[in-house]
C-alpha cells in the first residue's frame, strides 16, 4: 500500500510539473495574453469600496472590459454604491516591447445606483435620502505598466456626464491606482 501511495504521488508530480512547463512554454511571450484582472486600491483601502476591472487586449493598441463597482460600506457618502462600466482603450506608445500598455484614452458609460443624501421633501419640509439610478457616458486617461510576468500596474482618472439627471451631481468620477495580473 505504502509503495502504491509513493507511486501515485511521483505520478501526481511528474505530470504536474510537465503541465507546468508546457504552460509556461505555451505564454512564454507577453504577447500572448490577452486578459487582464485589475482591483482599486486606493478605494479599497480608504473607503471599503470594491472595483474590480477586466480587460481584454484585442491588439497592441487596443482593448476592451468591463469595470464592477460595489460600495461595502454604503452608510459613506460615495456617490455610488453599485456600478457597471464598460469600455474601450486606445494605447499610444512609443515602442511595442509588451503591448496594450503605456498611455491610454479610455471611453466608457456607466450605469450607476446610489443614494442621495441632500434631497428636499418638499411636503415634509425635511431632507431624505433617496435612492436612485443613473448612467453617464465620458473618458479617462491613464497609464498602464506591465512587467514580464505579467503584473500590472495602472493609474486612471477621468469623468462623465450622468445622462437623466437622477443623481445630485452632474458628473461622475472614474480613477483609481489598480493592480493586476495579466494571464
Amino acid at each position: 500500500m505504502k509503495h502504491l501511495l509513493i507511486v501515485l504521488s511521483l505520478l501526481i508530480f511528474s505530470l504536474g510539473s510537465a503541465q507546468s512547463e508546457n504552460s509556461e512554454t505555451e505564454q512564454s511571450s507577453i504577447f500572448d495574453r490577452k486578459h487582464e484582472l485589475k482591483l482599486g486600491a486606493i478605494k479599497m483601502l480608504s473607503a471599503v469600496i470594491f472595483e474590480t476591472s477586466y480587460e481584454r487586449i484585442l491588439s497592441s493598441n487596443s482593448g476592451y472590459g468591463v469595470s464592477l463597482l460595489v460600495n461595502l460600506n454604503q452608510s459613506n457618502e460615495y456617490l455610488e454604491n453599485y456600478s457597471l462600466t464598460p469600455f474601450y482603450r486606445m494605447y499610444f506608445q512609443t515602442y511595442e516591447d509588451y503591448g496594450a500598455k503605456g498611455f491610454f484614452v479610455e471611453g466608457f458609460t456607466s450605469i450607476f445606483a446610489g443614494k442621495n443624501y441632500f434631497t428636499y421633501d418638499y411636503i415634509t419640509g425635511n431632507y431624505e435620502d433617496e435612492n436612485f439610478v443613473d448612467a453617464s457616458i465620458g473618458l479617462a486617461l491613464g497609464k498602464k505598466w506591465i512587467n514580464t510576468a505579467g503584473f500590472v500596474f495602472e493609474i486612471k482618472a477621468g469623468a462623465g456626464r450622468n445622462l437623466f439627471g437622477a443623481s445630485e451631481f452632474d458628473a461622475i468620477f472614474k480613477g483609481d491606482f489598480y493592480i493586476g495580473y495579466r494571464f
